[in-house]
């Protein structure tokens, strides 16, 4: 799914006009890269969560030349499933029923 399949099912769901399904998608996602840009959590219950894992610098080796090159600090963005969603995804679409509007 992308962003723009995201947009359609929430215009076609909410009966909302294409414009403020996308405002409604984008102020989600720009919340949710605030938050991590902050390195705060982000928990949705029943689907999982998202949190800044963060990596020391190091010496690393370019594979091509050989050559040592240090690498900076950084953090990364995970993602760890929920269990809810992890079982509705294991059982598939017999067991557990999409919610349509």
């Amino acid at each position: 799914m992308t962003k723009a399949d995201l947009i359609a099912q929430i215009e076609k769901q909410a009966k909302l006009t294409h414009k403020q399904s996308e405002s409604i998608v984008n102020i989600v996602f720009d919340s949710m890269i605030r938050s991590l840009y902050e390195d705060e959590r982000i928990e949705i219950r029943g689907f999982g969560s998202f949190a800044n894992r963060n990596y020391k610098a190091y010496e690393g080796r370019n594979p091509k030349t050989g050559k040592i090159v240090k690498v900076p600090p950084k953090k990364v963005p995970f993602f760890k499933v929920g269990k809810q969603l992890k079982d509705m995804v294991d059982a598939g679409k017999e067991k557990y029923v999409i919610r349509e509007a």
